[in-house]
């Protein structure tokens, strides 16, 4: 086979190769849809991951009607260590559920640290 030969056949490949690949899909707003008790505990896992490992209570309709999540910090309870100014100055943590094809993403807005929801449903917004 000639050198033309060959470079035909590997335009030819490439070629098909390339409309086999899916373009890289545009990330979309998103909120979940037909919420079960797995996904909403996914969600909370992922939250808490995202957050390094912090304990945090989300409500069964988080994310259901908006692709916003805002989790403030726990205030402390206790009369033996109030915080030291009397109130918590901390800024709560902003996550953005979106959609890339199938795929559900939770995405932290403060570090762009993303964590993929398997067990939930979502559609763009």
């Amino acid at each position: 086979m000639s050198f033309r030969g060959i470079a035909i056949l590997i335009c030819v490949g490439l070629g098909l190769a390339g409309c086999k690949t899916n373009p890289t899909q545009e990330a979309r707003p998103a909120r979940v849809v037909n919420p079960t008790p797995e996904s909403r505990a996914e969600l909370q896992r992922a939250v808490s991951d995202l957050l390094h490992g912090a304990d945090v209570a989300l409500a069964d309709d988080a994310l259901t009607t908006s692709s916003v999540l805002i989790v403030e910090r726990r205030r402390s309870r206790s009369l033996e260590s109030p915080p030291l100014s009397g109130r918590d100055l901390g800024q709560p943590a902003h996550f953005q559920l979106v959609t890339t094809g199938n795929d559900c993403v939770l995405i932290h807005e403060n570090d762009r640290a993303r964590h993929e929801l398997l067990e939930t449903e979502c559609v763009a917004e």
